[in-house]
């Protein structure tokens, strides 16, 4: 099968979404949303926000996630994140799977991932495509229908100078706060797996 050519600037818009959130951090902030006490850092991880290939050689990019105790209550509070809840990889790359999924097959997807140097498999593909989430917010760029996430991280690319340095706020709002997107019985059961990590 012959594909169709696409601009290199592409690829270049969506390596500049994705990696202009290398290093950001996701906290809860200072009050517990349960009983307004004060809180305090409890542990961090990073968390693989998209797999890119730059240069032949597979490059992670990485978001920090903090979650934090309660001085007060106890409990152990969890920031807000931009991933959809039960999945694994960062929402603007679930949203590039979703949007190109509904004009093409998840084989076919993965390919154009692949030329963009995004890496996602096709199994994964599907599955994104396949979860009950809310339609994804998409515009047509170079002939391809691109999520407004990428887009919207895209432009912030712009005005941030390092990776790392980008507002979380900001961050969530490109991504259309993708955390709150209500949980099905099943992934809300992971969910509470996961957080034992």
């Amino acid at each position: 099968m012959r594909l169709r050519p696409f601009p290199p600037i592409l690829t270049n818009i969506i390596h500049a979404a994705l990696l202009v959130c290398e290093g950001t951090r996701f906290h809860p902030g200072n009050t517990c949303g349960t009983c307004g006490g004060s809180l305090s850092g409890y542990d961090e991880r990073k968390k693989r926000f998209a797999i890119l290939v730059e240069e032949d050689k597979t490059c992670p990019v990485n978001v920090i996630i903090q979650r934090s105790s309660c001085r007060n209550c106890g409990k152990i509070v969890l920031p807000e994140e931009p991933f959809y809840p039960g999945t694994r990889i960062g929402s603007p790359v679930v949203d590039l799977c979703r949007s190109l999924s509904a004009v093409m097959p998840y084989s076919r997807v993965s390919m154009q991932l692949s030329r963009m140097d995004v890496v996602v498999d096709r199994w994964s593909v599907r599955h994104y495509a396949r979860m009950p989430l809310p339609a994804v917010a998409s515009m047509e760029v170079f002939g391809m229908q691109i999520p407004i996430s990428i887009v919207s991280l895209s432009t912030l690319a712009g005005t941030v100078r390092e990776p790392g340095h980008l507002d979380m706020e900001d961050v969530l709002m490109a991504c259309n706060r993708p955390s709150m997107v209500p949980l099905t019985r099943e992934q809300s059961d992971r969910e509470n797996e996961e957080q034992n990590f």
